[in-house]
């Protein structure tokens, strides 16, 4: 026996398993501790080091936020006096921020201070025990819900069964849903008595895109803050911070463009900041922005968008096709073109947009020069031509194609003179060649065919075609008034005069209130059940009744006077008022008590002379009517 536990002793140590065993008895516990923990540190180190620039730059206080300045300034003054809501809901476009909000509200309300008798603060110190366990998402009471994975009502009563306990040790018990417009109907009905009445150490922090499917009962009862798009320049601005801290160097111009692409989400810039830097290793260059983004040259767009509109088509079509060669999207290139239109129409507005900081050289040189040589019709003509065709475009079989035809399409159109040149040119030929003689005219002989009249009413020629005897029977022309109207009133008796335009006259007596009023011109405020398009309808009207050009425009600031309805039922008061204080009147009402005055009306010729009685006393004989007595 003694011979085998020899030879077992002194084998021992050949194998590797028994190897192991007697180093940890011959070593001191304090030295092998080290050696087990640090090696494998060392080893993952580098595989978990690198984390997206999303990530590694995620806000973790209200100054590090970017764009949300109102939201900031309403939680602290709601922290510093205490009318702290008990729900939120933070609503905006994808990557704006809400999520990482709701973290830094959380940390916000729970923070307790470096010495751990802090209250809440706007601005969390970051190293307490509630911010660090906050930050790394394992605070125990911080509780997150994807409600896009738990939608159902069993969810919901396993949150509220949660609500009735007290936090472990924080000050508030704060949970945040993601996404609540997945939430059942069921499950919005379940919330809704914990929701409006909670206890007073919980607080609800909800996230969501799409604010218009959350319950409205929902709403009311929470705080609303809307998380907006941040500004291109803003973010580019940020992401250069970014970029400089990540020690990459990264052209202006290319973090223009991606905080364009970005468009206002400040994640989805991150991650094409991240991917452009590790596209160019290091130093990046706008060209190599759009090549990644599949991107036009902008001086090629405007070259583009300028032969366009010029006309010159051939030229057109081979730059589109060389911008494609080159791995352009045909739908991004409309876009592109559809974005150069609007600024366009803005240099064409305002000249000062041109000068905008954030502008570059030649789009400040190239744009002023486009716009002075196009007119507002082409531009909004371009407009029209270009949205409908980037939809057409981005469902066609072959994009390529569908944008080639939408730039023959507008190359085309450009050349059309607009329909006011039109019309002016018209107007001139029929005023030089004066009225139209009855055997011949406009058709250059005396065959069959449209005689041309002019008629000179309101100071301008208006046409009317007198048709040809075997054709259509000639309609009557309409009444051109020369006079405009000189006070609001008569616009409204102008509108009765005529059957096709009562329903217009009854929309301006009963829902317009006057702002201001000048021959040809009307502002207003429209009451409630006012059409839509009121007016659009008033200014077609009155130009086809007076023959002059009338400018009608809504005003949101004022109030404006009284609607004309309004007037008069204010007028008919005050004369039942001044009727009611005739002796006459007055003796009447008292014997009969039932009766009442309904309405008034002058006899003829003494509207003037309407505070003057006649010998009897009175100026309402036979004038007042008088209902609710059955004596009478």
């Amino acid at each position: 026996m003694t011979d085998q536990i020899d030879n077992a002793e002194t084998s021992a140590p050949e194998t590797p398993e028994a190897e192991a065993p007697e180093l940890d008895m011959e070593q001191e516990p304090a030295a092998a501790a080290p050696a087990s923990v640090t090696a494998p540190k060392a080893e993952e180190a580098p595989k978990s080091e690198y984390q997206v620039l999303a990530r590694k730059y995620r806000p973790k206080t209200f100054d590090e936020l970017i764009g949300h300045g109102p939201m900031v300034k309403t939680l602290s003054n709601a922290l510093e006096s205490g009318r702290l809501a008990h729900a939120f809901v933070l609503t905006g476009v994808r990557g704006i921020g809400k999520t990482t909000t709701a973290r830094i509200i959380a940390r916000a309300l729970n923070c307790i201070g470096p010495d751990g008798k802090g209250n809440a603060t706007i601005e969390p110190c970051g190293v307490c025990e509630h911010c660090r366990a906050i930050a790394e998402d394992r605070h125990v009471d911080v509780l997150e819900m994807d409600a896009a994975s738990r939608t159902g009502v069993d969810d919901i009563r396993e949150l509220i069964e949660g609500v009735r306990y007290r936090p472990t040790s924080a000050r508030y018990k704060i949970y945040i849903i993601d996404e609540v417009h997945m939430l059942s109907k069921s499950a919005f009905n379940a919330l809704l008595k914990t929701l409006e009445e909670p206890p007073e150490h919980v607080k609800f922090i909800f996230a969501t895109t799409e604010i218009r499917k959350i319950p409205i009962t929902v709403l009311s009862r929470c705080q609303r803050f809307d998380l907006r798009r941040v500004q291109t320049d803003e973010l580019a601005a940020h992401y250069k911070r970014i970029a400089t801290l990540e020690h990459a160097d990264i052209e202006d111009e290319a973090l223009a463009l991606i905080a364009r692409a970005a468009d206002g989400s400040v994640r989805d810039g991150m991650s094409l900041l991240d991917q452009a830097i590790s596209h160019g290793a290091g130093k990046v260059t706008t060209q190599q922005v759009r090549d990644m983004l599949g991107l036009s040259d902008r001086s090629r767009i405007f070259d583009l968008f300028d032969r366009t509109m010029k006309g010159e088509i051939n030229e057109a079509l081979e730059l589109l096709g060389a911008q494609y060669a080159l791995g352009g999207d045909p739908a991004v290139m409309l876009q592109d073109m559809l974005d150069l239109t609007h600024w366009l129409t803005r240099v064409k507005l305002s000249p000062d947009a041109a000068n905008d900081p954030g502008v570059s050289q030649i789009e400040r040189d190239r744009g002023k020069e486009i716009a002075a040589k196009l007119a507002m019709p082409q531009l909004t003509r371009a407009w029209q031509m270009l949205l409908k065709g980037l939809e057409e475009t981005r469902i066609a079989p072959s994009p390529i194609q569908a944008a080639e035809m939408i730039l023959i399409r507008l190359a085309y159109a450009a050349e059309m003179p607009p329909p006011g040149d039109l019309i002016k040119k018209l107007r001139n030929d029929l005023n030089k060649s004066g009225n139209a003689p009855q055997g011949g005219g406009g058709n250059g002989g005396g065959g069959p065919g449209p005689r041309m009249q002019v008629v000179n009413g309101g100071g301008a020629a208006v046409a009317h075609a007198r048709p040809d005897p075997l054709g259509e029977p000639e309609q009557a022309p309409q009444q051109v008034y020369a006079k405009l109207p000189e006070t609001f009133a008569e616009v409204a008796e102008l509108l009765s005069k005529e059957r096709e335009t009562t329903a217009l006259a009854i929309q301006l007596k009963n829902y317009m209130h006057l702002v201001k009023y000048e021959p040809g011109r009307i502002e207003f405020r429209p009451a409630r059940g006012a059409r839509a398009d009121l007016s659009s309808q008033l200014i077609k009207t009155l130009n086809n009744l007076t023959g002059h050009r009338w400018l009608v425009s809504v005003s949101e600031r004022e109030e404006g006077a009284p609607t004309l309805k309004e007037q008069e039922l204010e007028e008919l008061e005050q004369r039942k008022a001044d009727a009611s204080l005739d002796p006459l009147v007055k003796a009447i009402l008292d014997g009969l008590p039932k009766a009442k005055i309904v309405a008034v009306h002058l006899p003829p010729g003494q509207e003037e002379t309407e505070g003057e009685q006649d010998d009897s006393g009175s100026v309402y004989d036979d004038a007042f009517y008088l209902e609710g007595d059955d004596e009478l």
